[in-house]
């Protein structure tokens, strides 16, 4: 094993492809130490997976990497046994998961200490933590081992998105469902005030007549975009007003191609255009940098109007667009259409690749090395986890 991340260490010196760069204690950069970096270090997953990463979701401190061909990779902090390999273990290196050697994966989400997959026969698997029912297996029990959730047996399941305790699942049916921590409303209406958790997974109704094309989460967030654009959102408060227990649509005049929720605010972004949704706690707010959105909301009901004031546009960086953003904890990440990977909020462990710990009101270069000489630089893909970052090149 230590041989085989060794020798991916090699391969990768001569040429990064993949890079990580935040907190590591757990072991959740995928760089072969256990320690906190700065700048961006190479993730060691060796280079014939390059152009094969399609997707990388980071929980908070453990990772997974999901390829073209449905391979998956886990990495971090193994706990409560969140990184599927049948033990309790910190990786400090991409592992495949055994389990699905003879499965095709299709989505991966992380939560705060769990994991789901998803086949391409629409099964679900869960593992980790599941003290808080999120693993939907009718009982609070952690798993250690990839076991498949059996309300999904008879279903097809086509999405997940996890919070910190709580987990989504978007069926192909349209149907959304929820279970885990259940205290802010993020999983959707409790019977009573003091329900704290659900272990099974339950219903998700208050969606109009719309097909529903991604779900989003983070901490105790929860948020679906339909394929018009539309956000609706649900869960903990994003700005001070009331938690909502039922999804809400929010700036029906934005058509939202992207969402990235975090602890305490959100990203959308909107033809090319990047918005956010709340508030920075570890930022004060500078008027001259980020202005208030000029969004025209014709016709907004009750239940949309309260987010409106909340809306604000991030200024375009270098006149170019946005193609890509992402999450963590309280520190946001974005790629524009050139291929360039900006940074910036919550900095302390280092998160936003900038060589060091400070918090950054505005969206900072991240420097990845020379990246010109590659016949497609401009392709790249970044991902958050809650402190650390992971950055892709697609091709």
């Amino acid at each position: 094993m230590e041989k085989a991340a060794a020798a991916a260490a090699e391969e990768d010196r001569e040429e990064a492809w993949a890079w990580t760069w935040g907190a590591g204690t757990d072991g959740q950069l995928g760089n072969g130490s256990f320690q906190d970096h700065h700048l961006p270090q190479p993730l060691l997953l060796s280079p014939r997976f390059r152009s094969r990463v399609s997707f990388v979701s980071g929980g908070g401190a453990h990772a997974i990497a999901l390829t073209s061909d449905g391979e998956v990779f886990t990495w971090g902090r193994g706990t409560h046994g969140q990184l599927g390999h049948g033990n309790v273990e910190n990786i400090h290196h991409p592992k495949s998961v055994k389990f699905f050697e003879n499965y095709t994966v299709t989505c991966v989400s992380t939560g705060w200490n769990h994991s789901g997959f998803v086949t391409d026969s629409g099964q679900l698997f869960m593992c980790g933590e599941g003290s808080f029912g999120q693993l939907g297996t009718g009982d609070n029990q952690s798993r250690n081992f990839p076991f498949e959730v059996p309300f999904f047996t008879t279903k097809h399941v086509e999405k997940l998105a996890f919070g910190m305790r709580h987990s989504l699942v978007l069926l192909r049916d349209n149907s959304v469902y929820g279970f885990g921590s259940a205290r802010r409303g993020q999983v959707g209406k409790s019977a009573s005030k003091n329900q704290k958790f659900y272990n099974i997974p339950r219903l998700i109704d208050g969606f109009p007549n719309c097909k529903i094309v991604n779900l989003y989460a983070n901490g105790d967030h929860s948020a679906a975009l339909d394929e018009s654009g539309q956000l609706y959102i649900w869960g903990r408060s994003l700005a001070g007003e009331h938690d909502d227990d039922q999804p809400r649509a929010a700036f029906p005049s934005l058509s939202i191609s992207q969402v990235a929720l975090e602890w305490h605010h959100a990203l959308v972004l909107s033809g090319g255009e990047l918005y956010t949704i709340g508030a920075y706690r570890h930022q004060k707010r500078d008027p001259d940098v980020i202005e208030k959105a000029v969004v025209q909301q014709p016709n907004l009901t009750t239940s949309s109007t309260h987010h409106a004031s909340n809306l604000e546009k991030v200024p375009s960086i270098d006149g170019k667009k946005v193609a890509q953003i992402a999450a963590g904890t309280e520190h946001s990440a974005l790629v524009t259409e050139s291929g360039a990977l900006f940074t910036w909020g919550w900095g302390e462990h280092g998160q936003l690749g900038l060589g060091d710990t400070c918090d950054q009101v505005v969206p900072q270069r991240v420097n990845l090395g020379d990246r010109s000489s590659h016949p497609s630089a401009s392709s790249l893909a970044v991902y958050c986890g809650s402190g650390f970052t992971v950055a892709v090149s697609l091709a």
